[in-house]
């Protein structure tokens, strides 16, 4: 700080706007992702498969001449598989530079929350889970996961190699 400048701005006060997310639903366990991610949210359309791909990739589809991989995320969290459900949506989300699609039950809400309504997960699930789980949220009675998602492709690349 150089000396005759006034101080024009408490540092112990933020002007940070409060972050947007859009959260589904897995089974009964609610997750939510950074709206600004989501590109937008379809209806489920059957994917074509890809030959040696993780498990918990359903495989690819085209979306207006783009194709993208989709992956059901709940056999990526450790949570069972729902391929009988007709009823499922795809959110399709920029991961890093790439789109993506996301396999979920159904889309809940948009929800509006600051930095501080953010906590960190607790540390007794596998280190995968861990890394795509980077808070918790509760909003009234419902506790609500916050995934990364920047790291769900990454893990692609490292498992097809």
């Amino acid at each position: 700080m150089q000396r005759g400048k006034a101080v024009t701005q408490n540092p112990l006060q933020t002007d940070r706007k409060p972050r947007e997310l859009v959260s589904f639903r897995l089974g009964t366990q609610e997750f939510c992702v950074d709206i600004m991610a989501v590109r937008e949210i379809r209806g489920w359309t059957q994917a074509t498969p890809l030959p040696h791909a993780p498990a918990y990739v359903l495989g690819m589809i085209n979306l207006r001449g783009t194709v993208l991989p989709v992956i059901d995320v709940g056999p990526l969290l450790g949570l069972p598989a729902d391929r009988e459900s007709t009823r499922r949506v795809v959110i399709v989300v920029w991961i890093g530079n790439r789109l993506g699609g996301l396999l979920v039950d159904a889309v809940c809400d948009i929800l509006t929350v600051s930095d501080e309504a953010v906590m960190a997960p607790p540390e007794i699930s596998d280190e995968k889970v861990q890394s795509f789980v980077s808070g918790v949220i509760t909003v009234d009675d419902r506790m609500i996961c916050l995934l990364t998602i920047g790291d769900i492709l990454p893990a692609l690349d490292s498992e097809a190699a």
